[in-house]
């Protein structure tokens, strides 16, 4: 139980039916749909949308997602990856033909034909009980009718790189006055609401051949794109259903999307924590110190495989094998930090991510994003849709697993998670924050199952991160704790922004409630009933 004596959150429960994401006006859509008769999936369709419109600079049409969902009393978990292709002409050697061997965030060239809303239509066909037809009013309405802008979204909207973007790309739609608005604005996009009315009435297709294709094909092209209306129009049926991967963890089944995404990565690192002692003290340095370590060793293995599994052998069950975890979790030592990290074995940015159980019992895990914010910084064809700039993922080494190459899918960083036990879900959730994510997952789902805490709990806990050679901390971290870890050799800095934002819903059985937590570095809630 938290102290109520200082400032904080208490979990949310519900008996029916709850849904946690990064913004209030999406959780009470999600809401609002499941009492309207929808699901899992078409609440978490309906707050994606609205989240593109009022998050504007964390996901979008312009994006991609990915999807698990649990279909009640199934005992099953179905993934989808809806994460979009390069264009057929874009290759290394097309590059280098413009004299190019590398592109910036806010090249043209980081733009993948979106996949999102190929998502959101399969989902919905496959799984769904409502139409994209009547999942997109809210978005339209609040598109149109204005939503007042809230303080992490304003926070991230002036972020320098994030203006950079918008201003080198004449993205004057985001800028009123040439300004990023303040919290408390009200905001309007009429050209998105445009865009997503034509989905709402002709589907996917609306999106990815017709006009709105014409006119983004077209303004990608005068900014020296490659990108075709043909390319557009394969983008259609994109989205896919993938065989989910699996590892355990504290007693639970941990499911995660495979390759292009990095969910194996969270699978790995969790691997690794479980097998060492749990204590008592969720910030004790020697807890600190070995995630992170754990974290260095299983990035380290990312950047080395991961990458579109159509294209390359991603080595899946090596990686999750239990001896090249043991070896992992061998190279660390409790007494200092790895100097250099060992080459790899043998065989920040944002995002949404959205958190719903329904009354009968669906859960539905889905992550929705432009990657950074506000991604490319392009709106193309005066559609009101912000580009996300996800081809930045990828490496420009000629025979690395995630080479850029024609029709391939980046590396992804987007990934949602849910935990089975006795075939039953017990928690979906996931850690919204560009490279944190596995990170984050891990940190949140350790705190849970290993420290006993509730799910708002376990999201408010202090995080730190290891990235580009430096350990990040935020403010919570300890003095102490600061010492001891800079005692065993790491490079510790100050965390600029808060490590990301999660959603967590966790499901009582043996009491028949749910129980919900919504990260307090974001705008958001959960909300249940």
């Amino acid at each position: 139980m938290r102290d109520f004596h200082v400032p904080g959150r208490s979990p949310v429960y519900g008996v029916r039916a709850m849904a946690a994401t990064s913004m209030p006006q999406a959780s009470l859509t999600a809401i609002e749909v499941m009492k309207a008769g929808g699901n899992a999936l078409d609440a978490a369709i309906a707050a994606a949308a609205v989240l593109a419109v009022v998050e504007p600079q964390s996901t979008g049409v312009g994006g991609d997602l990915f999807c698990l969902y649990a279909p009640a009393n199934s005992g099953k978990v179905i993934a989808l990856n809806g994460s979009g292709r390069t264009p057929a002409a874009l290759s290394l050697d097309a590059l280098a033909s413009q004299g190019l061997t590398s592109y910036e965030a806010s090249s043209v060239h980081s733009i993948t034909v979106p996949g999102g809303i190929s998502g959101w239509e399969t989902l919905a066909k496959a799984h769904g009980r409502k139409g994209l037809d009547e999942l997109l009013q809210p978005a339209i309405r609040f598109a149109e009718d204005g939503y007042v802008v809230a303080p992490r979204v304003a926070a991230d909207w002036a972020e320098p790189a994030a203006m950079a973007r918008l201003k080198q790309n004449g993205a004057e739609i985001f800028l009123p006055n040439g300004t990023p608005p303040r919290a408390g604005t009200v905001m309007r996009n009429p050209q998105l609401a445009a865009t997503l009315r034509a989905i709402a009435k002709g589907g996917a297709k609306a999106f990815y051949t017709g006009a709105i294709a014409a006119r983004i094909v077209a303004d990608l092209r005068a900014r020296g794109g490659f990108h075709t209306e043909e390319d557009f129009g394969d983008g259609l049926n994109v989205a896919e259903f993938v065989t989910p991967v699996s590892h355990s963890f504290a007693g639970h089944e941990v499911w995660e999307c495979p390759p292009n995404g990095s969910g194996i990565i969270a699978l790995m690192l969790m691997a690794i924590m479980d097998g060492f002692p749990t204590g008592t003290d969720p910030l004790d340095p020697l807890r600190l110190h070995r995630h992170a370590e754990a974290a260095r060793l299983v990035y380290r293995d990312r950047d080395a495989f991961v990458g579109d599994a159509a294209f390359s052998n991603v080595p899946v069950e090596h990686l999750l094998s239990d001896g090249y975890i043991s070896g992992l979790r061998g190279l660390i030592s409790d007494d200092h930090a790895l100097a250099t990290l060992p080459a790899a074995g043998s065989l920040h940015q944002d995002t949404v991510y959205i958190s719903v159980v329904d009354a009968d019992g669906n859960c539905c895990s889905f992550i929705n994003s432009i990657f950074q914010n506000f991604g490319s910084g392009i709106v193309a064809g005066n559609t009101g849709v912000a580009m996300h700039n996800r081809g930045f993922s990828f490496s420009m080494q000629r025979g690395h697993p995630n080479q850029l190459a024609p029709g391939k899918r980046p590396m992804h960083t987007i990934i949602p998670a849910m935990t089975l036990k006795d075939g039953k879900p017990q928690i979906v959730f996931g850690v919204m924050g560009g490279q944190y994510q596995p990170m984050g997952q891990s940190w949140v789902l350790a705190n849970m199952l290993h420290y006993g805490m509730d799910p708002q709990a376990a999201l408010d806990l202090p995080r730190l991160f290891p990235f580009a050679g430096k350990l990040e901390v935020e403010r919570g971290i300890s003095g102490a704790a600061r010492a001891a870890l800079a005692a065993k050799g790491h490079e510790l800095m100050d965390a600029g922004a808060p490590h990301g934002g999660g959603q967590v819903i966790r499901i009582d059985h043996e009491r028949g409630v749910l129980i919900g937590g919504s990260d307090s570095r974001k705008d958001g809630c959960a909300l249940g009933y």
